[in-house]
This record gives C-alpha cells, structure tokens and sequence, in this order.
C-alpha cells in the first residue's frame, strides 16, 4: 500500500534525526513533498537540518527537542506535536544505539538506557500514533531495527536482542494493520558509515567489515522509504547483508554462537 499523500496538516516525525540514516530517512520523505517534525536530544543540530530542508524541499519542518529514553519527556512528545496542530500519518522510529563489550562489563545504565530506547520507545510512539492511523485506514510506521537482530551476538547481546524485538514486534504489527490500510516496514540494515560505531565502541568492527558488505546512508534511507511506500514487511539494504542475515535466522545455534563469538572478539 503506498504511502498516505501530503497533505498541509499532515506530517512525518522521524525520531533520531539529528544525524545518520536518520537525516537521510527525512531528506528523502521531505523529497516527496511530506512536512516534518524532527525529533532528538541535539536541538542545535535538528534545527540546521529542518532549515535545510524547508528550503531545499519547500516543506515545513519542525523541531522537537526530546530525550526518549526518559518517559516522562517521552510521554508528553504526542501532546506537543498536536500543538502544533499536525497529524502524523507517518512515524519513523529511528532513534536507538548500541554497546560492544561482554555483559556486566558495559555499564548497566548504559545497557537499561539502550532497552528504553530501543525497545520501550518503540512501543510508547507506536501506541501513541499506530491506533490512530488504523482509524483513518491511512498511515506508515517504519521500525529502524538491524542486520544484528536475526541472530544472538556474543558481545553485543543486549543491543542484538533490543534489534530482534523491534524486528519482531514490526512483523507482527505488519500483519495486524496491513488489512486497515496502514504500512508497517521493519529496516534491518548491516554496517553503515554513521555515528553509530563510534557511539557502540565498535569502531574496529566497522573498520573491519568488507567494504561489499557496507551501504551509504543514503541508500539505506531510499530502499527503507521505497519499501515502506510498496508496503513490505522487511527491508534488508545490500546483497550481501541479505545473504548474511538468512544464515543468522537458519543456522543452527550449536554452530552459529561459535562462529559469532570468533567474529565478534571483545
């Protein structure tokens, strides 16, 4: 089903936009003519980038600034875009990190924080906008999960797991709002040339990666847009990633955790 047309009070808010794939997710729905509220914790950085866009795109953008791994600001985020007087018809969950480093070596408020953002934010915006979408039979939600989410990873446990429930948790709502006209995608993308690496403490796993196996921000955001506007369930940028992430869901564990534990050394 394809993406509901722009509309003047209407919007796209797009969660982690103040950098990576998250700019890249806004410039190219902001290229369709969707106006946007950009939300993230660095007001300084959304607002050179929604003024970026406005000019480029003739949109209008807005900027909320919102820490979403705190509940409260998180909770208060619909009431503040409704005073903007918009509607959003489409929700980006982009926002989210990751850790590197054996469980209990990380520190625990690093690993909890990462499960609030992750996983909980991802459930509060959907609930806040996903029932309403159903009810005008008119929406799109797209879930930034990861490549890393198809398997258990042996020194990213936590961050693999956090990835595998959104990943789960957009398929399932896939299936239960595809029939009420709302698009729901999950984008499982491998290594990216983003902030994220240096924000994990993987800088080295990056730097490592055959550069087949990387795709440019930009591409990661046209593919994860044009899916969601073609209604699929799940989009995996890059020949190689997809190839990777059919033998992380089909390999036995027995073999896999070895192999994983050996790619991955921390």
């Amino acid at each position: 089903m394809p993406l509901p047309e722009p509309r003047p009070d209407h919007t796209a808010l797009v969660t982690g936009a103040s950098s990576g794939i998250g700019v890249d997710l806004a410039r190219d729905l902001a290229g369709r003519g969707h106006n946007l509220v950009l939300v993230a914790r660095r007001e300084d950085r959304l607002t050179a980038i929604a003024a970026e866009l406005a000019a480029q795109h003739g949109v209008r953008a807005d900027v909320l600034a919102c820490d979403l791994a705190d509940p409260a600001a998180r909770d208060a985020l619909p009431a503040r875009v409704a005073d903007l007087g918009l509607t959003v018809s489409i929700l980006v969950n982009n926002a989210g990190f990751g850790t590197v480093g054996e469980f209990g070596t990380v520190p625990m408020d690093r690993e909890t924080g990462m499960v609030r953002l992750n996983c909980e934010a991802v459930v509060a915006l959907t609930g806040a906008w996903a029932p309403k979408m159903r009810e005008r039979r008119s929406g799109a939600v797209l879930v930034v999960a990861s490549s890393a989410g198809f398997q258990p990873i042996p020194g990213q446990a936590t961050y693999a797991a956090s990835k595998a429930f959104a990943l789960a948790f957009s398929e399932g709502l896939h299936a239960e709002l595809r029939p009420h006209g709302v698009s729901v995608t999950a984008l499982c993308p491998g290594p990216v040339q983003t902030e994220f690496a240096e924000v994990a403490g993987a800088e080295e796993l990056f730097a490592n990666a055959p550069g087949f196996s990387m795709v440019s921000p930009e591409e990661v955001a046209r593919q994860a847009i044009a899916g969601l506007d073609a209604g699929k369930r799940v989009v995996v940028p890059g020949a190689a990633i997809k190839v990777a992430t059919l033998g992380g869901r089909y390999t036995p564990r027995a073999l896999l955790l070895p192999l994983m534990r050996r790619f991955y050394p921390v």
